[in-house]
């Protein structure tokens, strides 16, 4: 029992350490080149990615997400939502999760909105939750994957990529995302 007390305090002080770390908000200039250079390496992974990006409505770029914990798991970053090809607004997105989490990693995320009612859904919302829309097709091989036709009709597009750390999990279940004053 002792240790289990202990290994819960553990993996709350690992939250407690990474939100800590990734709390310092960042000015709207470094999340502007940030996203900026997160969607260049985006294109770089697949050049079908820019007429894709093209085609949405809107796209949500987190260039910055980091995971990590020890038994007790959370995720924050910051980004903008860009349309037209500007930032027009900024978000964060933040989780957590409880169990076999252990480690910490950091990766990129871009989420693009196809349709414009999908778009207006979101923009509308009060902190999104990507595990309540089913409408959310998560590209299973990340960026640089395949992408069949029938996935491509669907209304969100999500992708995760340049994954670096000790953790494995690309799952966006349970992902809140919030808009910034900025």
């Amino acid at each position: 029992m002792k240790s289990r007390h202990l290994f819960t305090a553990a993996g709350f002080a690992a939250v407690v350490l990474l939100c800590s770390s990734v709390s310092s908000a960042a000015t709207k200039t470094q999340i502007d080149e940030r996203v900026h250079h997160a969607m260049q390496q985006f294109y770089q992974l697949d050049p079908a990615h820019r007429d894709l990006v093209s085609r949405a409505k809107g796209a949500l770029v987190f260039p910055r997400v980091t995971k990590g914990g020890v038994g007790v798991g959370g995720e924050f970053g910051e980004g903008a939502l860009r349309i037209d090809g500007k930032n027009v607004t900024y978000y964060s997105v933040s989780g957590a999760s409880v169990g076999l989490t252990l480690g910490l990693a950091k990766h990129k995320e871009i989420i693009l909105f196809m349709s414009q009612e999908a778009l207006d859904k979101f923009m509308t919302s009060h902190g999104w939750a990507i595990g309540a829309d089913t409408g959310v097709a998560v590209m299973s091989k990340g960026a640089g994957g395949q992408y069949d036709t029938q996935t491509l009709q669907r209304p969100i597009l999500a992708f995760v990529f340049g994954e670096k750390g000790l953790i494995g999990d690309v799952s966006l279940e349970g992902t809140k995302i919030t808009k910034l004053d900025k």
